[in-house]
């Protein structure tokens, strides 16, 4: 991946990071942690409400202290915004019937970052998501824009499994991948539509990232 850059980490006290080129958003996914000396974060798991998380420039140290798992999310950038506290956005619904699912918009294009967009979606169980299947993978702005993306998987229990694809219009990248509590699915280019567990709820950490810092999907001309 060029643009986008994640890491999941089990929290057990104190890390520090310090990316020179790239900008850093942390998201607390559970536990309880200080986040620098802005503020707190807590939530028991990623399906308990929405996130506190943690926005980062270039050159600057940040730090994390307390229990729990955090979402590590990078991008390229300049350096040009300062340290913040992204406070518990909003949870909105999307899509109805199967394909309802509840977004919390972390660092989407109404919260200020140089390359970095950063949500995080639940999937009641037996759902769809990322539907209809819709891709980001072509520079035609404003139709599209042109973003990787990776998909962090949590189940809720830890047990079941869901099931992720990734294709093309030409087929050149056809892939269906078994998701299981804890994988990363990678998205370089293509459609990337996902199919819950039918027994328990599936959770995504999407972090993208791109030339453009714009969210432009295209829909798969089957189910436009």
């Amino acid at each position: 991946m060029e643009y986008v850059g994640f890491e999941a980490v089990r929290l057990d006290g104190r890390i520090e990071r310090r990316e020179d080129g790239r900008e850093t958003c942390v998201v607390l996914l559970s536990g309880e942690c200080l986040l620098m000396d802005l503020g707190s974060a807590a939530r028991p798991s990623p399906f308990d409400g929405p996130p506190t998380a943690l926005y980062v420039p270039p050159q600057t140290t940040w730090w994390a202290e307390g229990t729990g798992e955090l979402g590590i999310c990078t991008a390229p950038a300049a350096g040009r915004l300062e340290p913040r506290l992204l406070d518990r956005p909003e949870l909105v619904t999307r899509g109805s019937g199967s394909e309802e699912r509840r977004i919390a918009n972390i660092l989407m294009e109404s919260e200020e970052a140089e390359s970095l967009l950063v949500t995080e979606v639940v999937t009641p169980a037996g759902h769809w998501s990322s539907y209809p299947p819709h891709k980001h993978d072509t520079d035609a702005m404003p139709d599209e824009a042109l973003l990787e993306e990776t998909y962090y998987h949590r189940i809720r229990g830890g047990s079941g499994f869901a099931f992720q694809r990734v294709y093309t219009d030409d087929r050149s990248l056809d892939e269906s991948v078994a998701v299981e509590d804890g994988d990363v699915v990678l998205v370089p280019r293509g459609y990337h539509p996902v199919a819950g567990d039918a027994r328990n709820d599936l959770y995504y950490l999407n972090v993208m990232a791109g030339p453009v810092r714009a969210w432009r999907v295209s829909v798969d001309p089957a189910y436009d």
